[in-house]
C-alpha cells in the first residue's frame, strides 16, 4: 500500500516527496484554530462585506480576458459583420485600443493586469530571468526549493516538512487587496498565479504551472522505430511489437531513491483488436491498472497515472494520448503529463481544495501552464490538425469551469484567461502569407481561415458570457498583446559575440548549454530569454 504524498514539482528543484503526517498535523490545527474563530470572522465578514457593497455601482465584475487578441483583426472581423457580440459589446458600452507592456510578453503584461504596476515594480520582465550567482536561466516567476532537513534511513531518505515555494512577482494582485474589504473574486487561469497566494476567495493557477516531471511541458513520442530513448527533442521512447500489440513505458517525475534523478517508469502496453468484415481495427492501451479505449486520429480521454516510488510516496498525472500512425511504423503522441486535480501532486489552486472541486464537477482537465504542446507541432510529432484539436479540448475545459463561476459568484470578481487564441496565431499566423518561411513545402490552403474562426469562437464566448449577465454586472473583455507576422530571429548572443561583448573560453567556438563555455571575467553583456540583456557587472 502506498501513501499519496504532497509533492513540489518545480523548474531547476525537480519533484519532491514531503511526508504526509507533518502536513496532515499542520492541516489539524489549522482546521481546529479556523473552526474556533469562525464566528468571530462571520460577524466581521457581515459588517465589512455590506460596507463594501453598500456605495458599490455595481455588484460583480467580471474580466474576460483572450490572450492575444488582436485590435487590428478585431476591428477588421467587426467591420465585416464577422464579430457580432463584440461590436455590440463596443457599440453599447466602450471600445479602446490599449497599449500593451514593455516588453511585450504575457507574463509581464498579465502581471501588470493582476498588480496595476510596471515591470519594475512586480519583477516580471519575461518568462525567464538568470541566477546572478550561477549565470544559469531560471524561471521569472517562481523558484522551489526542497526541505532543509531529511531523515534518512539506509537508502531511503524522507523530508521533513514541506518544500519552500516562491513566488518572485512582486507587488499585491488586486483580488488579495479586494479580499481584505470581504468581496469575494475567483480567478480562474489568470498567467503568473502558480504558486497560488492565500486569498479570501478561489484562484487556479495558470502559466508557469509545471508538469509532474518539473517541466514546462515536456511530451512523449513512442515508436516502434526507435530502439532507444532520446531526450533531445521531446522524449523518444521506444515501442516493442508483442503478440498483442506493443509495449513502452512512460517516464514519470526523478525518483527520489534515484542517485542519478532517474524518472520514475511505469508500464504502458497497447493492444490490438483486429476488426471484423473489414472494420478498422480498434486499439486498447493499458496504465496504471486501467484500460482505455484508443482511435486512431483522436485524442483519448485523460488518462490517470500513478507514479511509485519505494513504499511510501506516490504522485498522481494525467495525460492524453493520440494514435498518429499504424504503418509503417507505430507512433503514439502523449501530451506532457499534468498534475492530477482530483489528487494534485502539489498546490494549483487556492484553496487547495478548489482544484479537486472543479475535477468533481467537470473530470479531469489540463493544469499545466502551457498546456497547449506548440513544441510538439514544432518537431513534427503532431500535425496542424491535431494541435487545433488539443487547444480546443483545453478551451472547452475552460468554458466549462468559467461558466461555472459565473453562476457561484453573484457579487464580486470573476477572471478568466483563454489561452487558445494566443496559442492558435503563434502557430498559424503564418499562414496569412504564403510566401513564409515556415510555409515551405507545407499546404496552406486548409488553414487559411483558422484565425478568422478562431475569433469567430471568441466572439461566441463573448454572446454566451453577456447573455448570463445581470444588469448589476460590468463586463471587461481584454487581451493583454496583440499579433504580427514573425519571419526572422536574431540570436542576440551571436551578435553580442561578434561585437567583443560575450567572450567565449579559449579554443569554444559557442557558448555551449547554460553559457558553460563563456569566459565572465571578460564578458561585458549577455542575453537570457526573448530580448533580455544582463549587464556583466559586479554586484549585479
Amino acid at each position: 500500500m502506498t501513501l499519496g504524498l504532497l509533492g513540489y514539482i518545480g523548474p531547476g528543484a525537480g519533484f519532491v516527496f514531503t511526508g504526509t503526517f507533518l502536513a496532515l498535523l499542520a492541516a489539524l490545527f489549522s482546521g481546529a484554530v479556523s473552526l474556533m474563530i469562525w464566528p468571530v470572522r462571520a460577524v466581521r465578514r457581515l459588517f465589512t462585506g455590506a460596507r463594501a457593497y453598500r456605495d458599490a455601482k455595481v455588484k460583480r465584475i467580471v474580466y474576460l480576458g483572450l490572450d492575444g487578441l488582436d485590435p487590428k483583426l478585431c476591428e477588421r472581423y467587426m467591420a465585416e459583420g464577422k464579430l457580432p457580440n463584440l461590436k455590440k459589446l463596443a457599440d453599447k458600452g466602450a471600445y479602446s485600443r490599449l497599449r500593451t507592456t514593455f516588453p511585450c510578453l504575457s507574463p509581464v503584461a498579465w502581471s501588470c493586469f493582476a498588480t496595476g504596476g510596471n515591470p519594475a515594480k512586480h519583477n516580471i520582465f519575461g518568462f525567464l530571468s538568470r541566477n546572478p550567482k550561477t549565470y544559469a536561466p531560471e524561471l521569472s516567476s517562481s523558484r522551489v526549493r526542497p526541505p532543509s532537513r531529511v531523515l534518512t534511513i539506509g537508502k531511503l531518505k524522507i523530508p521533513l516538512g514541506r518544500p519552500e515555494v516562491e513566488m518572485k512577482r512582486k507587488s499585491v494582485p488586486f483580488w488579495k487587496l479586494l479580499g481584505e474589504h470581504e468581496i469575494h473574486s475567483t480567478i480562474l487561469r489568470v498567467p503568473i498565479t502558480f504558486p497560488p497566494e492565500a486569498f479570501k476567495g478561489h484562484l487556479l493557477s495558470a502559466m508557469c504551472t509545471p508538469d509532474i516531471r518539473g517541466t514546462q511541458g515536456s511530451f512523449s513520442f513512442y515508436s516502434t522505430a526507435f530502439d532507444k530513448v532520446d531526450q533531445s527533442n521531446g522524449l523518444r521512447i521506444p515501442l516493442r511489437k508483442t503478440a498483442k500489440g506493443f509495449e513502452g513505458e512512460v517516464h514519470g517525475p526523478p525518483d527520489p531513491e534515484s542517485p542519478t534523478g532517474a524518472p520514475i517508469k511505469i508500464p504502458l502496453t497497447i493492444k490490438v483488436i483486429a476488426g471484423r468484415r473489414g472494420a478498422p481495427a480498434r486499439y486498447e492501451l493499458r496504465v496504471s491498472g486501467q484500460s482505455h479505449p484508443l482511435e486512431k486520429g483522436k485524442y483519448s480521454a485523460w488518462l490517470p497515472m500513478r507514479f511509485t516510488s519505494g513504499m511510501l510516496a506516490s504522485a498522481k498525472g494525467i495525460a492524453r494520448v493520440l494514435i498518429t500512425a499504424t504503418e509503417p511504423d507505430f507512433e503514439l503522441y502523449m501530451t506532457p503529463i499534468n498534475i492530477d486535480p482530483a489528487s494534485p501532486a502539489l498546490p494549483i489552486s487556492y484553496p487547495e481544495s478548489y482544484a479537486i472541486y472543479l475535477s468533481k464537477l467537470m473530470g479531469s482537465y489540463a493544469t499545466l501552464g502551457l498546456a497547449e504542446d506548440t513544441w510538439a507541432l514544432n518537431e513534427g510529432v503532431i500535425d496542424e490538425q491535431a494541435f487545433l484539436d488539443q487547444a480546443f479540448l483545453n478551451h472547452e475545459e475552460r468554458e466549462t469551469m468559467f461558466f461555472n463561476a459565473l453562476e457561484k459568484t453573484p457579487r464580486g470578481v470573476v477572471a478568466c484567461v483563454f489561452d487558445a487564441s494566443d496559442r492558435v496565431q503563434h502557430m498559424f499566423y503564418r499562414c496569412f502569407n504564403p510566401e513564409h518561411p515556415a510555409n515551405k513545402e507545407r499546404d496552406v490552403e486548409p488553414y487559411k481561415l483558422v484565425i478568422e474562426q478562431l475569433y469567430q469562437k471568441m466572439d461566441d464566448l463573448v454572446g454566451r458570457t453577456i447573455a448570463k449577465l445581470d444588469d448589476d454586472t460590468l463586463l471587461f473583455v481584454l487581451s493583454d498583446h496583440g499579433f504580427e507576422t514573425f519571419q526572422r530571429g536574431v540570436n542576440l548572443n551571436s551578435w553580442l559575440r561578434d561585437e567583443g561583448y560575450l567572450v567565449l573560453k579559449d579554443g569554444a567556438t559557442e557558448s555551449g548549454d547554460f553559457f558553460e563555455k563563456v569566459d565572465w571575467t571578460k564578458t561585458r553583456a549577455y542575453s537570457v530569454g526573448l530580448g533580455g540583456v544582463y549587464l556583466n557587472r559586479v554586484g549585479r
